[in-house]
């Protein structure tokens, strides 16, 4: 039997999910759906990509339309990982709001169909072989995730979505102008018909590809989405979207929605690299997108005082490293890609601290918040725990991939851009460890009551944090292989 019948049962079933979120018979059925249906869901991503990872090519299906590699495969895995955490964070979070009529069963109902046409949207950008299709993925996760910002209605979030909408079909246009261009570049190459869209059949006809409409069109793709990615300059909608959505969709927002556009981009590149005589023209662009995403993040960190804002600045910085780390190759690809994983786990559970004790401390503003850990000693030593490895706090495995970064930089001889990279950093370190302090040591200014938090809570704080540490001091060599797998397809590995 041809294991490729898995790839439309990963884009069927999470759509089969949200037809069913919309009959859900009580608000408690909708949100238990969304914990148990997302792991569901996960577990055919897993399926899938464990499949493809076993072959020695790529697992495809429906005449290569759908195509899993090492690259896709190893993204399938990261976003398996955040929407399981995220989807059982979400049942807890929504459940007092459900069980006191706060949540009406239309708002439940309505927020777990939306949950699952993410996921869907979010896999048919991962698993397909044709560059039409995937934006068509792309412009359906804008559609389905903004109405999950505004999931409460109030003004604010509103005002996000709306700001969110009208930036990312934007850029999502230049991305659709990007893609024709790649298309009209295979003229005269033999490549014809529905085939100009297939990234296999572009793959191997790279160096029969017209550079200039190519070259063109990359500079549209990574413009169009790098604004979904939330690259600096053209980051504006991000913090307002990661700070008013409800915790768990900033979770898939930052732990996963943002690598999905950059995704994109990193499939486009090795077609750019493999121009003669134009090796490195499109990796210099994503250098200097990553570097001005670093320094523009690292500015607004320090100025920062809501928490969730902090991490949605936090977000910018890091898809900035994973675009400069590609942007350097060799190593560098490696690096990136290692640090996409840490990054979707560390922002995923600093999202579910964030929401959390805003819950309980009502706000977010920082300068309000005291004694995290007197509030509650799960979230509290989470959200610690969280900033710290999101800001390259050793041994967590975001030093090591930053730190990897780095060395490719300086090993290749790039010493001015490395310079820039760790002011980068530094600024980033300094200014929200200074926030860290101030919610962490400074004493309460009244009594509070501690909340204990539940099993599931501690596991979901500290299983990942737990793996950080470990991925932080031993990466084990069938994970390192995984990497070296996936940068090939980019174009290089170390």
């Amino acid at each position: 039997m041809n294991p490729g019948w898995i790839l439309p049962l990963v884009l069927l079933l999470p759509a089969l999910l949200a037809g069913a979120a919309l009959v859900a018979p009580t608000r408690r059925a909708a949100l238990r759906l969304v914990a148990w249906g997302t792991l569901l869901c996960a577990a055919a991503a897993v399926a899938a990509a464990s499949l493809a990872l076993h072959r020695s090519g790529e697992l495809t299906s429906l005449g290569a339309w759908l195509m899993v590699d090492a690259l896709s495969a190893y993204h399938l895995l990261v976003m398996a990982a955040v929407f399981t955490l995220s989807g059982a964070y979400a049942h807890g979070y929504f459940r007092e709001d459900a069980e006191s009529g706060e949540m009406s069963l239309p708002t439940a109902r309505r927020f777990a169909a939306l949950w699952f046409s993410s996921m869907a949207s979010m896999h048919l950008v991962l698993v397909s072989n044709n560059l039409g299709l995937m934006w068509v993925g792309i412009e359906a996760t804008t559609l389905v995730t903004a109405f999950l910002i505004c999931i409460h209605g109030t003004p604010t979030s509103l005002e996000a979505m709306w700001k969110y909408l009208l930036m990312c079909s934007v850029g999502v246009a230049l991305a659709f102008m990007g893609t024709l261009l790649v298309a009209a570049s295979t003229h005269g190459s033999g490549v014809e018909g529905a085939s100009a869209l297939l990234w296999t059949e572009l793959r191997d006809a790279a160096t029969r590809l017209d550079p200039k409409l190519l070259k063109i069109g990359f500079l549209f793709l990574v413009v169009g989405y790098g604004t979904k990615a939330g690259l600096a300059p053209m980051h504006n909608w991000l913090p307002d979207a990661h700070s008013q959505a409800p915790a768990p969709v900033s979770a898939i927002f930052s732990g996963f929605l943002l690598n999905a556009a950059l995704y994109c981009i990193l499939r486009t590149l090795p077609l750019v690299e493999a121009l003669p005589g134009n090796a490195g023209w499109g990796r210099e662009i994503l250098v200097a997108f990553g570097l001005i995403s670093v320094l523009v993040a690292a500015v607004f960190i320090i100025a920062q005082h809501d928490v969730k804002r902090l991490l949605a600045y936090s977000s910018v910085e890091h898809l900035g490293i994973v675009a400069l780390g590609v942007g350097l190759g060799g190593l560098g690809h490696v690096a990136a890609l290692f640090h996409i994983l840490n990054n979707s786990v560390s922002k995923s559970v600093g999202f579910f601290c964030a929401g959390s004790i805003g819950h309980l401390a009502g706000t977010h503003d920082m300068r309000r918040i005291n004694r995290v850990t007197a509030l509650s000693r799960v979230w509290g030593v989470g959200l610690t725990g969280s900033l710290l490895a999101i800001i390259g706090a050793a041994p967590f495995a975001l030093f090591l991939s930053e730190f990897l970064i780095l060395y490719a930089a300086i090993q290749q001889g790039h010493t001015f851009i490395a310079a820039i990279f760790l002011a980068g950093l530094a600024l980033v370190f300094v200014g929200a460890l200074r926030h860290l302090i101030s919610i962490t040591w400074e004493p309460l200014t009244e009594p509070v009551e501690t909340h204990r938090g539940t099993l599931l809570e501690h596991a979901l704080v500290f299983v990942p944090l737990t793996a950080l540490l470990v991925l932080g001091v031993w990466v084990p060599a069938p994970f390192w292989s995984l990497l070296e797998r996936a940068a090939r397809v980019l174009g290089g590995a170390s």
